[in-house]
């Protein structure tokens, strides 16, 4: 058996989801193991174009199984308006194909509401949340309060542990932002409308993966966010709540004592960041627009601008070297078929020094890039298949990030779709 984890490199939005989409075919099971509704995969297939918050990528392979890991959390109501907008598009999503682990977290109504309100207490200095709750229910987890989709299953002790979640969020957290107190028998009515009709889908993870493992299948592990937004090793406390890299893909599923083969690392042809941080490159003005507007840089859960800045190797090595990457996938490639020349930053300066290694959080806001400049190929690359068939600029380009940062890349994406993907 081989398992392969789907593994974003740098700040997120590198496009696992299309890779996802492209390699599903090939696997058995694919696991979505953290985060939950923050981020957005965009799918282009024969179904149509989809951003998936929550539901694994693999969806739209009927034979494979899809499974919100143990280190997922979910909001229900979003779950259920996702899994509705892709039947409509005539995607079948039964019990059969889906699974939620009985480990999982309930995002509950409280939770984006706390998340708004610590970003407004904050200003100017807040997080750039996503406003989807996540923050708060990972500390709940933490803290052993929160509620799992498992607890569905047992009524009454259900309202005991939430009785106990909800009387602890109204003495301490509400009165701390002046909010509103919160209602019990009202939660338990959402959890009725949004919670139960998802009953079937629960699962004991553990026991599929196991099946799985024992009969040889093949699993492979969706990551969100990217390596930088990793809550222990990325840019510290501008992260996520879940640790997105490969090395916590078993233990997010459900059966840690999986072994992952392979780790596909997707990377941009150029950088991109939604939400706040240090970003060393930031582009600003005419040139970001540009940017921007050719390779429509939105977020996929939130619709905001992404930032965006030059391919950044000092970034990329360092999320190959967090993610144990065996090969890579560069996406987005035609969108540079625009510039003339492109500038890649091969190094930082700042405070006195020069660096090729990423710097601790507090020093990235006093480094610059250092620019090494190639040059373009000016024409469009959407429509080539194999690698010797891209201009010479195109490969150089490939090469030199290839070489740079100590990986194969394997996946050249020169469009969105799903075949429009160079295998080398």
């Amino acid at each position: 058996m081989a398992n392969c984890a789907i593994v974003g490199i740098n700040w997120g939005d590198e496009g696992k989801g299309r890779m996802v989409d492209y390699l599903a075919r090939k696997y058995d099971v694919v696991v979505r193991y953290q985060g939950g509704n923050n981020a957005g995969h965009t799918v282009i297939n024969e179904y149509g174009k989809f951003a998936l918050n929550l539901l694994p990528s693999g969806i739209f392979q009927r034979k494979t199984i899809n499974l919100l890991g143990a280190g997922t959390v979910i909001d229900p109501k979003h779950l259920l308006g996702e899994i509705e907008r892709l039947r409509e598009k005539g995607v079948v999503i039964t019990p059969e194909n889906l699974k939620i682990s009985n480990r999982a977290m309930l995002v509950l109504p409280i939770h984006p509401m706390q998340d708004k309100w610590e970003e407004i207490r904050l200003g100017k200095d807040h997080y750039g949340s996503t406003l989807r709750g996540i923050s708060p229910i990972y500390g709940d987890k933490y803290m052993k309060k929160a509620i799992q989709f498992g607890d569905l299953q047992y009524p009454q002790t259900l309202k005991t542990h939430l009785k106990r979640l909800i009387d602890w969020k109204n003495e301490v957290i509400v009165p701390g932002y002046n909010g509103q107190k919160i209602d019990l028998e009202e939660v338990l009515a959402w959890l009725e409308e949004y919670a139960n009709p998802l009953m079937d889908y629960i699962c004991d993870a553990s026991e599929v993966l196991e099946q799985a493992q024992k009969e040889n299948k093949q699993i492979l592990f969706e990551a969100q966010l990217g390596a930088l937004r990793d809550i222990d090793y990325g840019i510290y406390p501008f992260t996520s709540s879940s640790s997105p890299l490969a090395a916590y893909a078993p233990v997010g599923s459900g059966l840690p004592n999986l072994k992952v083969d392979t780790v596909v690392g997707v990377t941009k042809a150029y950088s991109t960041c939604v939400g706040e941080g240090p970003f060393v490159g930031e582009l600003s003005g005419a040139e970001a627009d540009a940017l921007r507007e050719a390779g429509a840089e939105y977020g996929a859960a939130t619709g905001r601008p992404r930032r965006v800045a030059w391919m950044d190797l000092v970034a990329t090595r360092y999320g190959v070297m967090l993610q144990g990457a065996t090969e890579l996938a560069l996406t987005k490639l035609d969108v540079l078929s625009y510039l003339d020349a492109i500038p890649v930053c091969v190094a930082y300066e700042g405070n006195g020094r020069r660096t090729e290694r990423f710097p601790y959080t507090p020093e990235l806001e006093q480094m610059r890039p250092v620019y090494e400049t190639l040059p373009g190929w000016k024409c469009d690359i959407s429509g080539v298949r194999k690698y010797e068939d891209l201009p010479e600029a195109a490969r150089r380009y490939v090469e030199f990030i290839e070489q740079r940062v100590g990986c194969p890349i394997r996946y050249v994406s020169v469009g969105a779709e799903r075949l429009s993907l160079i295998i080398r």
